[in-house]
């Protein structure tokens, strides 16, 4: 979505256009030529701010609500305000302690990461999301059980006593003694190895024809590591609290908009596909409304910000989504501090 460099408008233009779009934000409606010619408004008459609403209008940038004489900017609008105009407003000393103090409460990672999606619904007045880092845990033991002819369960220990539990469809000739093998084949070649990383050596050594493993025990191996390698990258957890904080005033009047805005939530495996374009791009992406296609029906906004160990490497991502109204000054650098204070937790 493109808009008009900021260079193709007057001054005083440029100066409407600001007024209009801060005065949306804050009050969530229109803003009319009255209100501009107000108080600390701009010096033009009605007319005068009427003609230029008309032509910021004609360029895309503002839009008028069917029924309503006021202005109020467009996605178009937005991005160009939100890309060239704003001024951010840093956390307040007392914003900066409050999130670091939250982060710091003792208990496990899932935890802080459970706090921090209701820390920035809470700041932002929309709902939180957090990304889960993608785990790489190292294994320390693999143990197989055959549930019945056809299925066996993959134990996985890692090294943090972390316990996985996996279902892996086998042939029935896989069975059998062929267990016990494969067990002790996978815990001496996985134990302090991530998935990965034993998958590769796993296949390597089949592949030479290094390994002492029978034809069953081979299959059986094959299949088991193939599938939670798989399974473990394809598995991006999201958490989002604060979704009540979208069922505002605001909201009862556009009511659709909403649901279908808490069905895209719902839908957690799309959410968690937009926010790694934030991961990929390892910087804060901000996408408004229309911009995005899966928003594109509930006219929402998304602001988010991948955050580091203490090795520089991007673990994961969190932000904000609520209407394209949100207050982005301020949303903005909160969420940036917020994962420059995760990062520093996880370590």
């Amino acid at each position: 979505m493109n808009s008009p460099p900021l260079t193709d408008l007057s001054d005083r233009a440029r100066e409407i256009f600001r007024l209009v779009v801060e005065g949306y934000l804050e009050s969530g409606t229109p803003v009319g030529s009255k209100a501009l010619a107000g108080e600390g408004g701009v010096n033009l008459s009605p007319a005068s701010i009427r003609s230029v609403l008309a032509e910021l209008e004609q360029r895309g940038l503002l839009a008028a609500p069917h029924t309503s004489a006021g202005r109020m900017p467009t996605d178009s609008g937005l991005r160009l305000f939100v890309d060239a105009m704003m001024q951010v407003a840093e956390p307040t000393a007392a914003e900066r302690a409050a999130i670091e103090q939250r982060l710091a409460e003792p208990g496990p990672i899932e935890r802080a990461l459970e706090r921090t999606s209701a820390l920035l619904s809470d700041l932002s007045g929309a709902a939180g999301m957090v990304m889960v880092p993608r785990r790489e845990p190292r294994l320390a033991q693999v143990s197989l059980t055959a549930l019945d002819a056809n299925r066996v369960l993959a134990v996985l220990v890692g090294e943090d006593g972390q316990v996985e539990n996996r279902i892996v469809a086998l042939p029935a000739e896989a069975l059998g003694t062929s267990l016990e093998q494969a067990s002790n084949f996978l815990t001496a070649k996985a134990a302090g190895r991530t998935l990965a990383e034993a998958a590769q050596l796993v296949a390597h050594e089949i592949s030479s024809g290094r390994s002492a493993l029978d034809e069953a025990s081979r299959d059986l191996v094959e299949r088991g590591i193939a599938t939670w390698t798989e399974d473990a990258s394809n598995r991006p957890v999201l958490i989002v609290r604060g979704q009540a904080n979208l069922l505002d005033e605001g909201a009862l009047s556009d009511i659709e908009r909403v649901r279908s805005l808490l069905d895209d939530l719902e839908n957690k495996q799309s959410v968690a596909s937009l926010l790694e374009s934030a991961r990929e791009a390892e910087a804060m992406r901000i996408f408004i409304g229309s911009e995005n296609r899966l928003f594109s029906l509930s006219g929402s906004s998304v602001i988010a910000a991948p955050y580091r160990d203490s090795e520089g490497k991007v673990v994961g991502v969190l932000g904000v989504i609520g209407p394209t109204r949100l207050n982005y000054a301020r949303v903005v650098p909160m969420v940036d501090f917020t994962a420059r204070s995760l990062g520093k937790r996880i370590g």
